[in-house]
């Protein structure tokens, strides 16, 4: 099955075919690096992490870019409030993304580029805007006439740009005096007093939003490139800008062949928001959970879907996480050396999961795939099967689970760990294995009580309990 993928600007899943025949171009717009990042960032970041290892696993050289963009409102009023440079607030925030990332295993970008990095190439760009026409000086600053190029409206929102403005998230710039109509939008601001700015033909000032993911896209990934992606809140204004600029300023179209956007996260029911303090940063969610384990949470969905983020979902992931470790641990222990190629159950399950990525990168389906695995490769460990097959089980689960959707560590840190782990579990046997027995007979006497009491012995022991078809399995927590 050849890779299809949703593409926003004609709202169809097409075939993937990129520009030059194997090699993929990806653009996916990055942070602004005012405060720590958040469950939206997480969510992002490793829908597009994984997108990229899937395109790599398909035989596809991907050069990927993503941006920081390091001088902002936001960024200025931290500052000011700090009473520090702007750049020690952006420094300070890249580095935790940097930080948070690498734990959740996301791959590192081919490519950072920062604004304060590219003012020439976005002052050339708006003066190549300002020469054909599409934008013009203003008082405060240099602004994009919406009404020479009427048909990109709603390229990729498919309404008008009065009907979305509602949905822009508070990002459009107000009408100014230096505006010939509300919807026009900066691309050049001119500084106010204190504001960090760069010289320009206009004046003293900084870029605007919209011009900076343009001038950096272009710059690194050339006049056209195969993807541009980002969180569906940036489809309206920030994408539709793009559009307008980029395409105007170089006089073709499209610019960008598809256009990908990952789902929002919405925490207990609404749309997450300091405002509503239902705000988590992602160092707040690796409190409660491993890294790894926000990670298989962010993907048990098609990266287009929003994702209802509440405890319970997040525990859940936690449990099934912590099984799949278990389990992986044991047989890495227990496997000989192995392919899972000529496995005739472990091919389905890769053809399955295959075709669920080739589905516009559904990585539910894929999930399911990794948990058919998972529960097979217990059930071998549990009948003393061949070490051959354990081994097969454990290549697959490398191959599919660490490989293309970055769930599991190193191999080597994992043997190391549950070496120690059975060390521990060999001296508590002689403690949980009658306290089992004696769970088991009250179970069966239906005194619940007793039951009970026994659990919560074991838990101070440090040991979980899991009842199965099969019997209780137990490991410790």
């Amino acid at each position: 099955m050849a890779l299809r993928v949703y593409d926003t600007r004609s709202r169809t899943k097409r075939t993937f075919e990129p520009l030059i025949e194997g090699t993929v171009r990806l653009y996916a717009c990055g942070i602004t690096p005012y405060s720590p990042s958040h469950l939206g960032h997480a969510r992002q970041a490793i829908a597009f992490d994984v997108i990229v290892r899937w395109l790599r696993h398909s035989g596809f050289a991907v050069d990927y870019v993503t941006n920081f963009t390091d001088i902002d409102d936001k960024i200025i009023n931290v500052a000011n409030a700090e009473g520090v440079d702007f750049s020690v607030v952006a420094e300070r925030n890249i580095a935790d993304y940097y930080q948070v990332m690498d734990a959740m295993n996301v791959l590192r970008a081919d490519a950072y580029p920062r604004v304060t990095e590219t003012i020439p190439e976005i002052i050339e760009m708006v003066e190549q805007l300002i020469e054909k026409g599409h934008a013009y000086i203003g008082n405060d600053g240099v602004y994009f006439e919406i009404d020479t190029a009427p048909e990109k409206y709603g390229q990729l929102t498919g309404q008008t740009l009065d009907m979305v403005r509602a949905g822009a998230g508070g990002r459009v710039d107000d009408t100014g005096s230096g505006k010939r109509d509300h919807r026009d939008f900066a691309l050049w601001k001119l500084a106010k007093p204190g504001e960090p700015s760069w010289a320009s033909p206009w004046g003293e000032g900084r870029p605007g939003w919209h011009i900076e993911c343009s001038a950096m896209s272009l710059k690194h990934l050339g006049e056209t490139f195969d993807i541009h992606g980002g969180g569906a809140d940036l489809l309206f204004p920030h994408h539709e800008a793009e559009i307008f600029q980029s395409e105007c300023c170089l006089g073709h179209d499209p610019v960008v062949k598809y256009w990908l956007h990952n789902g929002l996260i919405n925490v207990d029911g609404e749309k997450m928001s300091k405002s509503l303090e239902n705000f988590w940063t992602i160092g707040d969610t690796f409190e409660h959970v491993h890294p790894l384990e926000l990670r298989y949470a962010l993907l048990n969905a098609r990266y287009r879907q929003p994702i209802e983020f509440n405890m319970a979902m997040l525990e859940e992931s936690k449990k099934h996480h912590e099984r799949m470790m278990e389990v992986y641990g044991r047989a890495l222990v227990a496997a000989g050396s192995g392919d899972w190629n000529g496995c005739d159950s472990l091919e389905e399950a890769a053809e399955r999961f295959t075709a669920g990525m080739n589905d516009d990168f559904n990585s539910r389906t894929a999930m399911v795939e990794v948990q058919s695995v998972v529960r097979d490769l217990r059930a071998l460990l549990e009948s003393d099967s061949d070490a051959g097959l354990v081994a097969a089980g454990v290549a697959w689960l490398d191959e599919f689970a660490g490989g293309i959707l970055g769930l599991l560590p190193d191999a080597e840190s994992v043997r190391a760990a549950q070496a120690e782990g059975e060390s521990a579990r060999d001296a508590l046997a002689a403690k949980v294995e009658p306290l089992l027995e004696a769970r088991a007979a009250a179970r069966a006497a239906k005194d619940w009580p007793r039951a009970d009491q026994i659990r919560d012995q074991l838990n101070e022991l440090g040991v979980v309990v899991e009842d199965s078809p099969d019997g209780p399995v137990w490991r410790i927590e």
